[in-house]
């Protein structure tokens, strides 16, 4: 595995990716490593654009402009990762399969129509490694309780959330080996030193 790889945290809302990929990015820091940080939908001007277009709670897009939008945000990325591929370590918060679990097995988007554009835009670029945070529904709808400002996206009922918490398992499950289950409902600090160790592990 490449020592500059792409790492990636996905899960659902509330699941504590965000919280883990900060800490990494803060551990790297320390450490002196040559990395990058980037988030979708989001990761550079244009794409924050985007971002506050998809997730403003005044937005009503139909699922396919939603897609479309998510994607308008990676492709405003794709130039940036390019440039640092292979020579600094790249961590995304959610990535190409937050795509397929949001989008496919939660809003029913063709999953060949998502992989066709994803395959179109990445081209050679490849994700090294995968941490799936993975969160109960109390313990989310507690989270997302507690968020000062809730987004679109932070509102959708929980039969939504459990389609896409089942999408992540069903990605992982065809690529296990690239990816570790984070159990977001136990010792936040114990999380971290398991993901901190598997972080040392990748680079």
């Amino acid at each position: 595995m490449s020592k500059k790889p792409i790492i990636v945290f996905e899960g659902i809302d509330g699941s504590g990716k965000t919280h883990h990929i900060n800490n990494v990015a803060r551990y790297l820091k320390k450490k002196k490593k040559n990395f990058i940080c980037i988030r979708e939908p989001g990761g550079n001007k244009n794409s924050e654009k985007i971002r506050n277009l998809i997730l403003n709670n005044k937005s009503t897009f139909n699922k396919y402009t939603d897609l479309l939008l998510y994607l308008s945000a990676r492709s405003e990325n794709i130039d940036l990762i390019k440039k640092n591929y292979g020579k600094k370590i790249i961590l995304i918060d959610r990535f190409v399969d937050s795509t397929i679990a949001y989008q496919h097995y939660g809003m029913g988007v063709e999953k060949k129509l998502i992989t066709t554009i994803n395959n179109f835009l990445l081209k050679k670029i490849k994700v090294n490694f995968t941490f799936l945070n993975l969160v109960s529904q109390n313990n989310m709808k507690k989270r997302l309780s507690e968020r000062k400002k809730l987004n679109r996206y932070d509102k959708f009922n929980t039969s939504f959330y459990k389609k896409v918490q089942i999408g992540f398992l069903k990605v992982l499950k065809l690529n296990s080996k690239k990816y570790m289950k984070i159990d977001s409902n136990l010792d936040i600090f114990e999380n971290e030193k398991i993901i901190l160790k598997k972080i040392n592990d990748l680079i």
